[in-house]
């Protein structure tokens, strides 16, 4: 019989601060070199001090997630994933918004709503179209 230990009580008050043995150690050594790489082209934490233009960094991000979405791995400008540069943008960008150091230039607001409105429509479709035709991706061709 294996008898229950005790909770130590810094448990119980550890438990409900940030996690962050949630995070992906790997993840977070690719944006650290990727950090580190804005920090010797631009000066560490320039970004604090000059702040940012959310629409720079919004078609940063994109630019590496449509490459990456598109089949190119890798940036070739840096030799690091598309994704770890689209997660580095976003640090930047939210850090940002964090300490107010970000210009919003986004467009005018459109009106709330609008993708639940096209769940909708892609749950009729679906419904129109049950049996989907198997898609063409990478896997298939294998």
């Amino acid at each position: 019989m294996v008898e229950k230990k005790e909770a130590n009580p810094k448990e119980s008050v550890g438990i409900k601060k940030v996690p962050f043995s949630v995070l992906s150690a790997p993840v977070l050594g690719e944006v650290g070199l990727a950090m580190m790489e804005g920090a010797r082209k631009y000066g560490r934490h320039n970004y604090r001090e000059a702040g940012v233009m959310s629409s720079v960094y919004y078609d940063a991000c994109m630019r590496h997630l449509t490459a990456w979405w598109e089949g190119e791995n890798i940036d070739a400008d840096s030799g690091m994933s598309h994704i770890t540069k689209a997660i580095s943008g976003l640090m930047v960008l939210r850090d940002c918004m964090i300490n107010q150091k970000w210009n919003d230039d986004r467009p005018p607001k459109t009106k709330q709503g609008w993708v639940p409105e096209l769940n909708k429509k892609a749950a009729i479709i679906i419904d129109k179209y049950p049996n989907s035709i198997t898609a063409y991706t990478e896997i298939s061709k294998k």
